[in-house]
This record gives structure tokens, sequence and C-alpha cells, in this order.
């Protein structure tokens, strides 16, 4: 099953990290907020999407099911 990356606005507070950990899939835009690619995690990274959504200092980082 696909996952794919939420992110919560109302509690983002542009720390960046979730782009440090998924580089493959968040970039910031030029006020340090991320910007998804869209594209379903793969399951070769899943443990890391999970491990930057634990560590988002916000905890404003969400995984769900596709």
């Amino acid at each position: 099953m696909d996952q794919h990356i939420d992110i919560d606005w109302t509690s983002c507070k542009a720390h960046g990290l979730c782009a440090e950990l998924l580089p493959d899939h968040i970039t910031l835009d030029e006020w340090g907020y991320p910007q998804l690619d869209g594209t379903p995690v793969p399951a070769r990274t899943v443990k890391r999407a999970r491990r930057a959504a634990a560590d988002c200092p916000a905890l404003a980082l969400k995984l769900r099911p596709s």
C-alpha cells in the first residue's frame, strides 16, 4: 500500500527538518516552508518518512495511506 506525506499547515513552523530527512520528496520554499512533490513514498523510503514525521519539532508531518 502506498503512503503519502501530509502537512498540517496550522502546525508547521518552517523548521526545515523534513526537507533534510526526505530531500527526494520535500523541498523548502523561500520562507522555509515545505513543498511536497506529491508522489507516493516508496516502500524503501517509508522508514525514513516515519522518522521525519516523528522528528518534526511541530509534529506537522504525517504519513497517510493512499
